[in-house]
Parts: structure tokens; C-alpha cells; sequence
């Protein structure tokens, strides 16, 4: 693989023979996980070379349009689905403009296979392959008609429908939120009345998810869009209603904010803790009552011989929770991030001097002072216990250091959002650090509890 990268020149003397042979053994084996994997990173790195794209796209569309076009029954079980990973990956390996194969034989077939399936793993990874699409060429998409005269974007709206639709599984809808959060910020206005249908769509799916992965795939829709469009969304969910008879924005920020604790993925929590700040200072400085108002359940009371208690007793007696105001929950997670933020960054710097106290715990032992050795160790480890409380105490030294080293993202659409870079703990720091000089600051400090007290303690907020 790395050589076909590095070799171009090899790459494109053999691409004759390493296409159909590749092409070969995704028919064989596309069943097996692991090889399907290894065959679109072939593929992507093949169309990637401008001396081979063209070539490739000749001899594998074919297959690939006969698998759309083919019926469910007549084909083995999820071959659609990986055909269509293969897709994506041929597109997001080519830039705009897409070839005309791409456009005018490959997406009409892919989008009707899409749309006659019931298939989960088909359906998610078709709207992946729709979103590739849409992220590397949408004006070519957009200019794109068929012989009804609907053009590609259409199209795209009716895939999102798709896998929105309250009628299919909930799982169709575990990436929706990616396809169609990159479908408002690329194609913005030209989406007309339809963009409200998706925001609908994405509302009543919303009211139904119950997995964790589907309701933050489906709140991040949100989370963009008031990065985007702050007053834009708060003026639409306050005029539609939610499943309880009260407004869509209370039934969305009370789902978002019971759960954003439980949110996985880096990218992920910062886009959305990011936008929990914005939508707190837009509260608070213009008085927003439609945000002001919503009340939450805060913490669990524990009362002093709460003890061990048997399911029975449970059951008499649930847990009681506070009531409080959703802008002091949002405070309070907000809290909760950074904590997190702090907690990664010790966790980093720990591994690294865990590693050099390794490199020179044996470069001692290969020089033969074992006392002094010893005496190295456990200087190194008090170094440690330093940079931690450091840490702790977040220096102003680390605030620069970026949250996103300690995962690797491969996702394009993710690298080129400029959220991706920004440090969230030195942001958070500087966000509470302002909130701190508000008259509202006292009504949320109350609600406080010890540990998240200590959090502000820390980068020097005294409560």
C-alpha cells in the first residue's frame, strides 16, 4: 500500500494488472470484514494518482453499477453495502471536479439502490457514499439532471428522507447527522422550503431514537447549525412542537443536555460542548427567555442513611432528583468537559514521561550504576507527580496543546472543519473565566457541587 503512495510512476505501469486483480478479490471475499477494508484502501489510493484515475474508475464502475442495479436476492447478502464503502472511497480519493462516470453512470444506480432497500448496513453506508458526494462536488451534483428533470440535490433530499424515515429502523439513522449536516453548510439556501423538512425529519426521528449513537447523530444537526445559524434554529424549533405539546427547542436542548455526558468521539463532544457555550452566551446576554425558562433534572439527592437498598427497596423509593434551570445545566456541563479536558491532558503528559523515565531507567542499568539508577527513578517519578499538579492547576504553559493529538481522525469533512483545531480546555477556561464577571454567575455558583467547585479552583475561579 505504502509503496503504490510513495512509487507513482510503478503505480501507473501496473494499474492494469492491480485493478482487476483487486477488483477479483473484493467479488471473492466481501464477506470478510478485514480484506474489504484493505481493498477500498487500494482503490483510494489508486484514484489518488492522477496517471491512474481515469483507468481505474473504467474497470471497476461496471461492477459496481451491476451490484446497485442487481436484486437483493439475486446477489449475496451485503455486498450492496460494501460496494457502496468502495464508492466512497473511490470519490474521496478524487477531487472536483468528478469524473462524468462518477456523476452521470455511477450516481443514479447507487442513489436507486439506496432508496429500494431495506437494509440497514446498505442504507448507512449509502448515505455515507451520498455524503462524500455532496463534500467533494456539490455544484457538479447540484447541475446534474435526469430525464425528469430532478437534479442531484433532489436526490440527496430524498436519501436523508430515507433514512429518517419513522417507519425504518433507527439504526438507518445512526450517520444521518453527518450527511445531513454537511448537506446545510454546502448547499445552505439552495435548499429552500426542504430545509425545514429536514429539520422536521431529524425532530421526529429524534423522538423516537433510543440509542445513544442515533440521538447524538441526530443533535449534532443541531449543535452545527448554531454554530452556523444561532438565531436561525432557535427560531424554528420555538415554532414547531415537540412530542409533549411544549416547543421542539425544549424537547431538543433537554434530550441534548440529560445526555451529552454520555456523547463519545472528540470531534464530537467539542463541536457540541462549543456550541452549549454559544447557546449560554446568547442566553444570558440577550435574556432569551425561550432558553431561560426550560427547567431540567439537575443532580441525585443522597440522603445521609441512603445505604445499600434491595431492588425492592428501589422500587418504593426511586432516586430523587433536583429541579434546576437548563442554563445552570448547561454551566454544569460545560464544567464537566473541562474536567474531562484536564483529565486527558494528565493522562498525556503522564505517558510521556512514563516513557522517557523507561529510556533512562535502562539507559542506566546498560551503564552498570544500579544505585544510581535507582536514585534517577525516583527523582524522574517525583518530575511526574509535578507536571501533574501543574496540570492541576493548568499552567498557562499547556493551554496551548491541542485535545485532538490523542486520537487520529481520518475523516475529511471533520480535518477540514476549523473546529477540529480548536483547544477546548484553554477555551473553556477563558469562557467560564468570563462568565465568572456576570451578575448570572451567582445564581448558577449555588448549584455547584464540590467536585465541580474544585474544577474551577483549579484555573483559579474561587466559589
Amino acid at each position: 500500500m505504502i509503496f503504490f503512495q510513495v512509487n507513482e510512476s510503478f503505480t501507473q505501469s501496473c494499474e492494469s494488472k492491480i485493478t482487476p486483480l483487486v477488483i477479483a478479490v473484493f467479488l471473492k471475499y466481501n464477506s470478510d470484514p478485514v480484506i474489504t477494508s484493505q481493498v477500498q484502501d487500494v482503490f483510494k489510493v489508486l484514484v489518488q494518482n492522477a496517471g491512474c484515475r481515469m483507468a481505474v474508475q473504467q474497470r471497476l464502475l461496471p461492477t459496481l453499477i451491476s451490484i446497485f442495479n442487481a436484486s437483493s436476492d439475486k446477489i449475496p447478502m451485503g455486498l450492496q453495502a460494501v460496494a457502496l464503502d468502495i464508492l466512497q472511497s473511490v470519490i474521496r480519493g478524487s477531487s472536483a471536479p468528478l469524473s462524468n462516470a462518477l456523476i452521470e453512470q455511477a450516481f443514479p444506480p447507487m442513489v436507486h439502490c439506496i432508496l429500494n432497500t431495506d437494509d440497514s448496513s446498505t442504507l448507512q453506508s449509502g448515505g455515507e457514499c451520498l455524503r462524500a458526494y455532496v463534500s467533494v462536488d456539490l455544484e457538479q451534483l447540484a447541475n446534474w439532471r435526469d430525464d425528469a428533470g430532478h437534479d442531484g440535490l433532489w436526490y440527496a433530499m430524498q436519501v436523508a428522507g430515507r433514512l429518517l424515515d419513522p417507519r425504518s429502523s433507527e439504526f438507518t439513522a445512526t450517520f444521518v447527522g453527518r450527511l445531513v449536516s454537511i448537506l446545510v453548510a454546502k448547499a445552505g439556501s439552495r435548499l429552500g422550503e426542504n430545509l425545514d423538512l429536514l429539520l422536521k425529519g431529524v425532530l421526529s426521528k429524534m423522538q423516537q431514537a433510543e440509542s445513544l449513537a442515533v440521538v447524538q447523530s441526530l443533535v449534532m444537526v443541531f449543535a452545527h447549525l448554531i454554530h452556523g445559524e444561532m438565531e436561525a434554529v432557535l427560531e424554528f424549533l420555538s415554532g414547531v412542537p415537540g412530542p409533549t405539546g411544549k416547543s421542539a427547542l425544549e424537547f431538543v436542548l433537554v434530550e441534548w443536555c440529560s445526555k451529552q455526558h454520555l456523547f463519545f468521539g472528540l470531534y464530537e463532544r467539542k463541536v457540541s460542548t462549543l456550541a452549549l457555550c454559544k447557546l449560554l452566551q446568547h442566553a444570558v446576554s440577550m435574556q432569551d427567555v425561550r432558553i431561560a425558562n426550560i427547567e431540567i433534572k439537575g443532580d441525585q439527592v443522597y440522603t445521609s442513611n441512603a445505604g445499600v437498598k434491595t431492588r425492592s427497596q428501589t422500587r418504593e423509593r426511586p432516586a430523587q432528583w433536583t429541579t434546576i434551570p437548563l442554563l445552570v445545566k448547561i454551566c454544569k456541563l460545560i464544567i464537566y468537559e473541562l474536567s474531562n479536558a484536564i483529565e486527558m491532558a494528565m493522562n498525556s503528559v503522564k505517558e510521556e514521561d512514563t516513557e522517557d523515565d523507561e529510556i533512562e531507567w535502562n539507559d542506566d542499568n546498560s551503564g552498570g550504576d544500579d544505585a544510581e539508577g535507582g536514585n534517577l527513578f525516583v527523582a524522574e517519578t517525583q518530575g511526574i507527580d509535578s507536571s501533574l499538579t501543574a496540570y492541576c492547576g493548568l499552567n498557562s504553559d499547556y493551554l496551548g496543546m491541542c485535545d485532538g493529538d490523542v486520537e487520529e481522525e481520518e475523516d475529511p469533512d471533520v480535518l477540514n472543519d476549523p473546529l477540529y483545531s480548536v483547544d477546548l480546555r484553554s477555551t473553556l477556561v477563558q469562557f467560564l473565566q468570563s462568565l465568572v464577571q456576570l451578575p448570572c454567575y451567582a445564581v448558577f455558583e449555588v448549584h455547584f457541587s464540590s467536585q465541580e467547585k474544585q474544577v474551577l479552583t483549579n484555573i483559579g475561579i474561587t466559589t
